[in-house]
């Protein structure tokens, strides 16, 4: 099992040395659509502001891989 997750590792590593601000670009995007969904709808999703944290944790981790690669 290990030898698997060291070659996705490996695999998502380069894809992303290339696209290095592809993860905030999609984080900004995930906030934004929070913010649509505040003004737009009810439920569950906008009351757990769902897609503000995910884009707000994708966003640091896509910050945290592009200045290490």
């Amino acid at each position: 099992m290990i030898p698997w997750i060291s070659k996705l590792i490996d695999q998502a590593s380069s894809y992303f040395a290339a696209r290095k601000g592809l993860l905030p670009l999609l984080g900004i995007l995930l906030v934004l659509l929070n913010f649509i969904f505040q003004v737009t709808l009810t439920g569950w999703v906008v009351d757990s502001n769902l897609f503000l944290h995910l884009g707000i944790v994708l966003s640091i981790i896509g910050l945290m891989l592009a200045w290490a690669l």
